[in-house]
């Protein structure tokens, strides 16, 4: 495969957005208290996996099984999906790779996820929060903790030096889009239930496994 080769404006950009990243880690590990939340930072890393979300909001479409709610479980089902697929893409055309000091210890870095750009946790956790926000508001008391679980996933991908701060940008950004796409392409509650049930009919009336 030949050499690929980058714009000296973009180099430029790469070069400055390295330094700064560098320069906020090596700041921030000044202080012992926030070299001490390496273990929280992987906390943080857990409860923006992808496939821990996919998996779990499976689990919890199941738990709850409300007809009512079907419609939300589906669209933001629909927008994780979408969010691995423009992330394995991004991935895939940029491939640029993690920062210097990167530990091998993540979760899962499965084929484009070895790359950097941009930041798939970030993108997911900003999806999140806006669909939260924006396409099916909840309470107003949830709206804090959303939003410090969003910023803290998005400053502890830097600090784990899994991610250039062009990187996470470039992720919230994507969020923001993906919570659009979403809210164009919205399903409707009989296309939804159809699709829930489609998948498992265990717990509807008739059923062959009704329970």
């Amino acid at each position: 495969m030949p050499k690929r080769t980058v714009h000296p404006m973009a180099q430029k950009i790469l070069k400055t957005d390295a330094y700064l990243t560098d320069l906020l880690c090596k700041l921030c590990d000044k202080f012992s208290s926030v070299r001490s939340l390496r273990t929280h930072y992987k906390v943080l890393e857990v409860s923006g996996n992808g496939i821990v979300w996919l998996g779990g909001w499976l689990a919890i479409i199941w738990i709850l099984w409300n007809p009512r709610l079907f419609e939300m479980q589906v669209n933001f089902y629909v927008g994780l999906i979408v969010d691995i697929i423009a992330i394995a893409i991004l991935k895939s055309v940029v491939r640029r790779r993690r920062p210097p000091g990167n530990k091998p210890d993540a979760m899962v870095t499965i084929g484009p996820d070895q790359y950097s750009f941009p930041s798939g946790h970030v993108s997911r956790v900003v999806f999140i929060a806006f669909f939260f926000y924006y396409l099916y508001p909840i309470g107003f008391l949830f709206y804090p903790p959303l939003l410090a679980w969003t910023v803290s996933v998005s400053l502890s991908r830097i600090l784990l030096r899994r991610h250039y701060i062009l990187d996470v940008i470039a992720g919230v950004l994507l969020g923001i889009i993906e919570c659009y796409i979403i809210a164009f392409m919205w399903l409707g509650h009989d296309t939804a239930k159809w699709i829930v049930t489609w998948l498992s009919d265990e717990k509807i009336e008739g059923g062959e496994y009704h329970v």
